[in-house]
């Protein structure tokens, strides 16, 4: 059938693709470039190879201050989202109870809701109800960004479970929590366990709502990051990026060798 294909759809085909890898991947190779360059300026192509301004990242306080709050938010709201994530997704995937379509929407709705709006509105209830801004606002923030994505790979994973499996418990006798823990848990974990490297993921990356969330305390490292390239811009910018790009590359690599990752990208 690809024989058919007329020569010059294929070209343009061929051309289109090559576009389109070079939007996406030129900027990447920009920054990767920029991070191991000897020069003290953000400057493409760089100039001879040095690897100091990684080394500078952990001698810099705020950098590493920063570092961590990402790391402990990420790690938090990764439990959360698991959490919270494996309950919806069982109680949707089964939808007994009466509404439970409008409680999906409500659910996935961060997904196609504009983070910016939510960003605002989150800061204008916690103002109104709770106070100043603290850690635990940007917590609820990112929770509710990155649970949509455990709950769409775990429905991804239960919509492919065998139902007589727990059917066969129930007749053995198992009580509904041995159910629950020992037959339809073990069936989500591949789900569960990709949507907890989604959930990390996005809360290390998310810029927006931290943008708004943020006190003189309160700095996640993509913060730092924009805060420095908007008062003294330098390579330690494009370091702090090629690693977290790494990252992002190592856990999505994670994700497709132990579970597969076109499973829960093309349900």
């Amino acid at each position: 059938m690809v024989k058919n294909i007329p020569a010059g759809l294929r070209i343009f085909t061929w051309a289109f693709v090559a576009l389109v890898l070079i939007f996406v991947l030129a900027p990447l190779i920009v920054v990767a470039g920029v991070s191991v360059s000897e020069s003290q300026f953000i400057a493409f192509p760089p100039t001879g190879f040095s690897l100091r301004w990684f080394a500078a990242i952990f001698e810099s306080d705020s950098y590493v201050r920063a570092l961590l709050t990402s790391l402990k938010l990420a790690v938090l709201v990764t439990v959360g989202a698991t959490v919270v994530g494996a309950g919806a997704a069982i109680a949707i995937h089964r939808g007994r109870l009466p509404g439970m379509g409008l409680l999906a929407g409500l659910f996935l709705s961060p997904l196609i809701l504009p983070s910016i709006i939510f960003a605002i509105g989150l800061l204008m209830l916690w103002s109104a109800t709770v106070g100043p801004v603290s850690f635990w606002a940007l917590w609820i923030g990112h929770m509710v960004i990155a649970l949509p994505y455990v709950i769409r790979t775990t429905l991804a994973v239960l919509s492919e479970s065998d139902p007589f499996l727990e059917e066969a418990a129930r007749t053995m006798g198992a009580a509904r929590w041995q159910r629950i823990v020992y037959v339809v848990l073990p069936q989500c974990a591949p789900g569960l366990a990709a949507g907890a490297f989604f959930a990390f993921n996005i809360s290390f990356d998310e810029a927006v709502v931290a943008l708004f969330l943020r006190t003189p305390d309160l700095v996640t490292l993509p913060i730092q990051i924009y805060n420095q390239l908007e008062f003294s811009p330098d390579p330690v910018v494009a370091a702090v990026s090629t690693l977290m790009m790494g990252m992002t590359v190592l856990l999505i690599a994670i994700i497709d060798r132990f579970l597969g990752i076109q499973r829960f990208v093309g349900t």
